[in-house]
């Protein structure tokens, strides 16, 4: 796996708030519970941080520039940030390697994985445009990501999933970080 360090992180701002809500809802919830509970409601925590939050969003994959299935992610966070839950004793081996392939398949660069083990731990994996396609980095700031499509798949819609929930009303002095 290719990962690319720089010196800032990448979307510092929202995945702070991200991780800030995974804490809160490990602490609420603690160790136990199947991966749909902790999604539910680590989904009910980023919605009230004033977040939209799309769950088992499909994630159209190609195989020589035509539709070949889908892959679902966990949470799509604003429309930025892939989130893959795990829960149990231990983290599979290969649960960072899925969550980089989504990114993969994605123009979106950050994901994070979070474990709802004996202990709650995150993992942050990042896969820039820089190694997508080379001739799009300089071009990196056009705008908001959108998922990766061949030319003959422009139809097609790029998101499939229950829609985002966004927040009624968020205060402006919501806490961003881990809460006591």
């Amino acid at each position: 796996m290719t990962t690319h360090r720089t010196s800032r992180l990448v979307e510092a701002e929202l995945t702070k708030s991200i991780i800030g809500g995974f804490y809160a809802v490990y602490r609420a919830l603690g160790f136990g519970f199947l991966e749909h509970v902790y999604s539910a409601v680590f989904e009910r925590e980023l919605v009230r941080r004033g977040h939209s939050v799309g769950r088992e969003v499909l994630v159209p994959i190609y195989y020589c520039g035509e539709l070949a299935a889908y892959q679902r992610l966990d949470m799509l966070v604003d429309d930025r940030v892939v989130i893959e839950n795990k829960t149990g004793e231990r983290l599979h081996p290969i649960a960072e390697r899925q969550l980089y392939n989504y990114l993969r398949c994605t123009n979106l660069a950050i994901g994070l994985l979070f474990h709802f083990g004996h202990e709650p731990k995150f993992h942050r994996v990042i896969h820039t445009v820089e190694y997508k396609n080379p001739t799009r980095a300089a071009n990196a700031g056009e705008g908001p990501p959108r998922l990766v499509q061949p030319e003959s798949a422009q139809s097609a819609s790029p998101f499939q999933s229950n829609p985002p929930r966004h927040a009624e009303s968020t205060p402006a002095s919501t806490p961003s970080g881990p809460r006591p």
